[in-house]
């Protein structure tokens, strides 16, 4: 999917990938001052993700990208980041960078804005009443992905920039990217380029709502090829419902001849599931729920 007439200006875009820009230019030893955590907060260096979990494609390769992520933040009275439990930790800030975490904190909460608008229309298509997912978006988690896929003049085989997935939650939010570079795969098993224009940010369904929905919905599979002469950068914020709530298939997407396919389950179950098959790091880090 993609949206148009969104009301994110594009100088708040801008703003978002000159300051990607500017963490990345910084050398490795300082990024590193803030490596990822096990709260999935922090620097991922080149060389460290890989989809182990991927039913699209076999990887051999660890993805050719850096990133930074960020994530919702609650405040120090939740009893869940009282308790220390997974996930709920703090966003960690690089230094010496003025005006950055302003920057990206107005992003996240202007794209979690937008996600929200998109949940009647969720909703409506599924004949839900319009108000039907707003109990489980009022402590949302949204995470940022902010994205570097440096160039690459020989590709090794089966190597990606980001392997084929699916991505864990309820939509991901990604504004076009000015290189290309991103491929999804069709019904008939087919990669394709999206067709570029410009201002649009593109949707995609993401597994947690596929779980949901009881595969009404299909979460979007897709790659990101190695780019062979410029620096491509991302900025795509995945907007998902709250973490503690135990979601129980949508009244809707079952029937007597189409029962439930999963278990019910809360996103914080989902997404632990999900980052451990993906990050290798968390192997590391034996962290109680």
């Amino acid at each position: 999917l993609a949206l148009i007439n969104h009301g994110i200006s594009q100088s708040l875009l801008d703003r978002v990938l000159a300051e990607d820009r500017r963490f990345c230019a910084r050398p490795l030893e300082e990024k590193l001052k803030i490596q990822i955590n096990e709260n999935q907060r922090g620097y991922i260096r080149v060389k460290a993700t890989l989809a182990k979990h991927s039913t699209y494609h076999k990887h051999t390769k660890m993805d050719f990208n850096e990133t930074t992520v960020f994530a919702t933040e609650h405040g120090p009275d939740n009893p869940h980041v009282k308790e220390g439990k997974q996930f709920y930790g703090q966003n960690q800030w690089p230094e010496n960078l003025p005006g950055f975490r302003e920057v990206v904190e107005e992003y996240m909460a202007a794209m979690e804005g937008l996600g929200k608008s998109l949940l009647p229309v969720w909703a409506l298509a599924l004949d839900m009443p319009e108000d039907f997912f707003d109990p489980y978006f009022k402590n949302c988690y949204t995470y940022f992905r902010m994205a570097h896929y440096p160039p690459k003049a020989e590709i090794e085989e089966n190597e990606f920039a980001l392997g084929a997935h699916a991505d864990t939650g309820f939509m991901t939010l990604l504004p076009s990217p000015d290189v290309q570079g991103l491929e999804i795969l069709d019904n008939d098993g087919v990669w394709f380029k999206p067709e570029k224009v410009p201002g649009v940010i593109h949707v995609n369904i993401g597994q947690f709502m596929e779980r949901w929905s009881n595969h009404r919905f299909h979460a979007t599979p897709h790659r990101v090829t190695v780019p062979h002469s410029d620096d491509r950068y991302t900025i795509p914020v995945f907007v998902n419902p709250d973490f503690e709530p135990t979601m129980e298939c949508i009244p809707t997407c079952m029937a007597p001849d189409n029962p439930p396919k999963y278990q019910p389950e809360s996103y914080w179950e989902f997404f632990k599931w999900y980052m451990g098959q993906t990050y290798p790091h968390y192997d590391d880090f034996h962290k109680g729920a």
